[in-house]
């Protein structure tokens, strides 16, 4: 590859796996360039909630319940990763509500779970370790922070990449060492590389509410979360197999059926529906490292966790490159681990 330090990278996707993996790059001195056609505030990650929220994941996901470690050491390497970025991070934590026996189930999913938590004097059960961020700030964020260090990005896709030549859909052929597919949902036909053929599509609806408290934790009900902010964030779907950008009134209004449970102002509220299609795995991790086909790295498949693995991976890529270990995370994220052939 020659020497790591000039070494040419190019990162497909600029969303919050993308973007952190340029911004990592360039600290780490590699020469980065990111290619993407679409805007940074319509990729999944720019719709999303932006959470950093291991505990909620685990009790409401049964997906994410057997990763509950790894989501916890993923949130740990968020506040080295944001120092000296224009990021805020919210701590309000978590508060969940609903009926009693509702919640009953819910806290002793907590204790059996393991996770710390504490009952408010009305019932609602706190979660202070649960983090979050405004997701289009964040891509606002990274993207400043990686031009700051000499990092292109270029509104087009990339189109296929053999033997260190870089083909775009423009036309254009450029040469880089390695390319790093974060592309999410939007190529997953094994053609770039053949690990990608196992990522399923799942659409996610959330509604942007002009109601609402500016701050403050995280609220969560049966089937719903509702974030604060200066437009409150009702969400969200996940409709397994989608990928079609349309939103769908008739999946979405038990979403707002649940807000409004939770909080009867958001009644009258006037709602805008943003729709993101995630890609996800058979075990719900993502697919993070080499791929057989010669230079390409794989950064994809965040399902739901997005925001709160972007700097773990990042890290993962970046150990990559540079030949360092990439730590206990690396075989649960192995980018081979479903297209081994079987032990005899």
């Amino acid at each position: 590859m020659g020497a790591l330090s000039v070494a040419r990278i190019a990162v497909a996707g600029a969303g919050a796996f993308g973007s952190a993996t340029a911004l990592v790059l360039a600290r780490a001195g590699f020469a980065v360039s990111v290619f993407d056609p679409t805007s940074p505030g319509e990729t999944a990650s720019g719709v999303a909630a932006g959470m950093l929220a291991p505990a909620s994941e685990a009790l409401f996901d049964e997906a994410s319940s057997p990763h509950l470690a790894l989501l916890q050491r993923a949130r740990d390497h968020w506040p080295d990763f944001a120092g000296g970025l224009d990021l805020e991070i919210s701590r309000h934590g978590v508060r969940i509500e609903g009926d009693p026996a509702w919640l009953s189930g819910i806290e002793a999913r907590r204790k059996a779970l393991g996770l710390p938590g504490d009952l408010a004097a009305d019932g609602a059960l706190v979660l202070a370790e649960d983090w979050r961020l405004d997701a289009p700030a964040a891509l606002a964020a990274l993207r400043a922070a990686a031009i700051g260090l000499g990092v292109r990005f270029e509104s087009v896709s990339v189109s296929g990449y053999k033997k260190g030549v870089l083909n775009l859909s423009d036309g254009r052929s450029q040469p880089f060492e390695t390319l790093v597919l974060a592309t999410g949902a939007s190529l997953r036909d094994g053609s770039l590389a053949p690990e990608t053929a196992v990522l399923k599509p799942i659409k996610g609806q959330i509604l942007n509410l002009d109601k609402g408290p500016g701050a403050g934790a995280v609220i969560r009900g049966a089937g719903v979360y509702l974030c604060p902010g200066a437009s409150m964030i009702v969400g969200a779907t996940m409709e397994h197999g989608r990928d079609d950008p349309c939103p769908d009134p008739v999946v979405t209004a038990p979403l707002l059926k649940a807000a409004t449970a939770l909080r009867p102002e958001l009644a009258s509220a006037s709602v805008i529906t943003r729709v993101g299609v995630r890609a996800s795995t058979p075990d719900g991790l993502p697919l993070v490292g080499w791929s057989v086909t010669a230079g390409v790295m794989l950064a994809v498949g965040a399902r739901r966790n997005g925001w709160l693995l972007a700097p773990l991976v990042a890290d993962l890529v970046a150990a990559y490159l540079t030949g360092k270990d990439p730590g206990p995370e690396a075989a649960m994220l192995d980018a081979r681990r479903f297209n081994r052939e079987p032990e005899a």
